[in-house]
């Protein structure tokens, strides 16, 4: 399952803050993590905070695209949409 998700590294707590939209009307998750954006840290803790909120083993999550950048693009295996939403919403 993709999954559009916006990173904000070097946050006080590793924590996912909702749902947001940009200025083009495409929805993504705003995820927080404590991790600076050197050497995969970041996309890392991205990874295990996704896993853990949705119940996967961490290997079931990477990040497949926009490594370097703000909005990434994550897969996860073995989520349908509607287990993701549920496990997603606040």
């Amino acid at each position: 399952m993709p999954l559009a998700v916006r990173v904000t590294p070097r946050g006080r707590r590793d924590a996912i803050d909702g749902w947001g939209e940009d200025s083009a009307g495409r929805v993504f998750l705003k995820v927080r993590v404590r991790a600076a954006p050197l050497d995969g840290e970041a996309n890392a803790a991205v990874e295990a905070v996704l896993a853990k909120a949705v119940g996967v083993p961490r290997s079931a999550v990477r990040v497949a695209r926009g490594h370097t950048a703000r909005l990434k693009g994550v897969d996860i295996d073995g989520v349908d949409l509607a287990a993701l939403t549920a496990a997603l919403l606040p």
